[in-house]
């Protein structure tokens, strides 16, 4: 009725009382209604109503026992985690920006694990794969139960073992290498310069840890050595010895120990090397191929003239079966293309280091770069052992008086 009777007295309230009461009924439609929400079952069900057709709902997580205080979760459909694995595994620039590295395989993933890295999720397909590895490194890692076909469409082995592990981007100075390997370390390093095929610098970690080098150094140029093609042709040498990558030359000699004489590997005899300089400038001059050095490394570092603008070192030259192993030794292995940089060469005289020369029947260019590693660091080993066994023998000599 009161209502009534103001809608009723408005014609006597006048043009003010008109603007008055018109400037309440703006600010009442200006309001917000009060909301009555339904139930919480109801409200479930409307928002998976507003679901997006394309979106997957969420993949429930089924968790199972493999043994005293170890859990796995069971992929459902549409887990996308396991296609990260990709990603990992291709992007250079992914395992960089966010720490991480993918191994594949029972023995390359136990071998990460004792060597103290940290394993962040392990994806396997069956649960007789986890009994293999330490199961305190397993405690602290998310373990996802996985089908095979769902580890081998994204596999790259050509027989999967069902187990793929993503890990914390090792650190050289934070591992525990095996004690048997430490006990066999040589004075003996290796420097890769410029090593960029996967396959070859995979190989030349398996024969540096095989001959017992202290550490292996690569140079900025060279592959990733956390790609996974480096890391199945090393076959766990980067967890038996420290791998420091992506150095620059102004920081190789802060990583050489005091006193070391660097060596670089060659393929040029010295009667061969006599020639190539004599020949006319415009003469053929066949650069090295894997693991060698240019005859003349100057070529490569001309002005636009034409001139070269940098002096190139002259090495003392032998024959690698020569003795040249007085420790420490550090040996430079060049690159596939352009073979050993300025850079390695003008290190190597100021230490007062060599060409190492592996000799080849004339009309063989030259050796693929990790058969040269191969060859000089065992040769490197045989020398220095051969040299520990006559001090031993003179210290057993009987003293004649």
């Amino acid at each position: 009725m009161a209502a009534l009777r103001r809608l009723v007295s408005v014609p006597l309230l006048g043009r003010a009382g008109e603007a008055a009461l018109g400037r309440r009924g703006v600010r009442a439609l200006r309001r917000s209604p009060v909301r009555v929400l339904p139930p919480q079952k109801e409200r479930g069900a409307a928002a998976e109503a507003q679901r997006s057709p394309r979106e997957p709902p969420p993949p429930a997580v089924e968790r199972s026992a493999a043994g005293p205080g170890l859990w796995y979760e069971k992929a459902a459909p549409g887990d996308r985690r396991l296609g990260k694995v990709v990603t990992i595994a291709k992007s250079k620039k992914f395992r960089d920006h966010h720490g991480k590295v993918l191994l594949e395989g029972q023995r390359l993933i136990k071998d990460a694990l004792e060597a103290g890295a940290v394993l962040q999720t392990l994806f396997f397909s069956t649960v007789g794969h986890l009994k293999e590895l330490p199961e305190a490194a397993l405690k602290r890692a998310t373990l996802v139960k996985v089908k095979f076909e769902e580890i081998k469409s994204w596999s790259d082995l050509v027989t999967p073992q069902g187990l793929i592990g993503i890990f914390s981007k090792p650190d050289h100075t934070k591992m525990f290498y095996p004690a048997a390997q430490l006990s066999r370390s040589l004075p003996l390093l290796l420097v890769c310069d410029n090593i960029r095929d996967p396959g070859n610098l995979g190989t030349i970690l398996r024969s540096a840890a095989g001959a017992g080098c202290e550490k292996v150094l690569l140079t900025k140029g060279c592959v990733d050595p956390w790609e996974p093609k480096v890391l199945r042709a090393g076959m766990g040498a980067h967890f038996r010895l420290p791998v420091l990558a992506n150095l620059d030359w102004e920081s190789v000699p802060s990583n050489l120990p005091a006193g070391i004489r660097v060596c670089v590997a060659d393929n040029k005899d010295p009667a061969a090397r006599a020639e190539a300089a004599s020949a006319p400038r415009g003469a053929d001059r066949a650069g090295s191929a894997p693991g060698k050095s240019k005859p003349m490394a100057a070529l490569e570092h001309e002005d636009e003239e034409g001139a070269a603008d940098v002096c190139v070192p002259n090495l003392a030259t032998q024959c690698y079966y020569e003795d040249w192993m007085q420790a420490p030794v550090a040996v430079v292995i060049g690159g596939e293309t352009h073979g050993l940089s300025l850079e390695a060469l003008h290190l190597a005289a100021s230490t007062g280091g060599k060409r190492l020369v592996i000799p080849v029947v004339p009309g063989v260019d030259s050796l693929n770069s990790a058969i040269a590693a191969g060859i000089l660091l065992f040769e490197g080993k045989r020398q220095l052992l051969r040299r520990h066994q006559q001090e031993d023998e003179r210290q057993t000599l009987p003293v004649v008086g």
